[in-house]
């Protein structure tokens, strides 16, 4: 049932579930900013997580209560693409359990592996290897997505295979090369730990089941969001300055303006861009086409592109094609974001470019031809300051903070 439902149902003082009557003191939704540390800090003390701390935080009714959820300055633009399934609502107590299962390695095999390990904070949520590495140092052939502005995304990984963060989520658990584990020993080590087995039975009906292990994580995956980077507070300034551009000098005669105009440039200059990223910005809007596909707030269209990577190889990754089958679909893959992609390499699908400066050359000279190549793939004929202010705007114009998130703070063993 949405939010909008159980909220008329609630001012009627009533709230009807099938033939069970459930009273008004039913916890009401809370409005949070996502990137608030208390979302992902963890519940508090130090070491492992005891039952009692687990019981104490569990017991606290508003950790259960719908979040409606708002996005950072900038990113806040794209608040119409937010995607929560509506059988998955955000609550701080399914962030927490999502929490730990993000950062447990015993959901693997052997123990090693946890989502963490190709997505880990201290490495922009992604991975600095060329391929993420599994469980006794096996790897794919692809790189490792980042994990950070997801919850403007359904369809998950470089070629869309999974429909939801949900489905992403327990995909790499039984991958033989990923962690290696089956769906049905992770449930079963989860079962025989009391402490998950308290979290789950809160939370969800059902209990422990690898679908709400899904939930879990997918929910505190939601929460990692980029925060307001330097374009977030220029772009306002550049667009409102455009707009009254003849009338500037004449802004006394209106306060209300000319206070919006004050508060504008003060906002950008406690955030400045440097003069090269402004160049750099406005060749991605402009002569680099970037906005292409890299567009709207996240800097990415969602949708799978076929640029020409990997397409000169013997037997190339035909992405897209293999979920599809439809020939217009290979070799595509999907649009990452531009934002904090300084922290994210290497980068394309196959990690085959270490550094910003290549992707560049890579667009620049138009990709790899080859009969399923975008149409948006063109030569661009940048000179070489061009290239370095396209860089520049990526690493210092679209580069923000991420949430604040306790890594550690998992259950104790059963």
């Amino acid at each position: 049932m949405t939010m909008h439902r159980i909220r008329k149902c609630l001012a009627a003082g009533l709230f009807v579930a099938g033939s069970a009557v459930i009273s008004s003191s039913f916890a009401q939704a809370e409005t949070v900013n996502l990137g608030d540390p208390t979302l992902t800090a963890g519940i508090p003390g130090d070491g492992d997580l005891t039952m009692e701390q687990v019981q104490r935080f569990l017991a606290d009714e508003k950790n259960h209560a719908e979040l409606d959820v708002v996005l950072p300055k900038g990113l806040d633009a794209a608040s119409g693409n937010i995607y929560i399934p509506e059988d998955n609502p955000m609550t701080r107590a399914k962030i927490e359990l999502g929490r730990q299962l993000y950062f447990d390695p015993r959901l693997s095999a052997d123990g090693t592996i946890s989502c963490a390990t190709c997505h880990h904070p201290e490495t922009g949520w992604g991975a600095p290897t060329q391929f993420g590495e599994g469980i006794q140092g096996q790897t794919g052939n692809r790189n490792s997505p980042v994990s950070f502005n997801r919850i403007l995304s359904k369809h998950q990984f470089h070629d869309g295979r999974a429909a939801s963060l949900e489905e992403q989520a327990v995909g790499p658990i039984a991958n033989p090369i990923e962690m290696g584990n089956t769906h049905e020993v992770c449930v079963k080590m989860l079962a025989e730990n009391p402490i998950y087995t308290a979290q789950f039975e809160k939370i969800f009906e059902d209990g422990v089941n690898i679908d709400n292990v899904g939930k879990a994580i997918a929910t505190f995956e939601r929460t990692v969001v980029t925060g307001p980077a330097p374009y977030d507070y220029y772009a306002p300034l550049s667009a409102f300055e455009k707009t009254f551009a003849d009338d500037l000098e004449y802004l006394d005669e209106e306060p209300a303006l000319a206070k919006q105009y004050a508060e504008l440039k003060e906002a950008a200059a406690k955030n400045p861009m440097t003069e090269s990223s402004i160049r750099g910005m406005e060749l991605t809007f402009g002569k680099a086409n970037c906005t292409a596909c890299h567009a709207g707030a996240n800097f990415t269209d969602e949708q799978f592109h076929n640029i020409g990577v990997g397409m000169d190889s013997e037997k190339p990754d035909l992405g897209r094609f293999e979920v599809t089958q439809n020939e217009k679909d290979k070799g595509a893959f999907k649009t990452p974001t531009m934002r904090n992609a300084a922290d994210t390499g290497p980068y394309m699908h196959d990690g085959s470019q270490e550094t910003l400066e290549e992707v560049i050359e890579w667009y620049n000279k138009g990709g790899h031809p080859n009969p399923y190549l975008s149409d948006k793939m063109k030569p661009l004929n940048l000179n070489e300051q061009e290239k370095a202010d396209l860089v520049e705007f990526m690493r210092q114009g679209l580069q923000s903070d991420f949430p604040v998130v306790e890594t550690g703070r998992l259950p104790a063993d059963s």
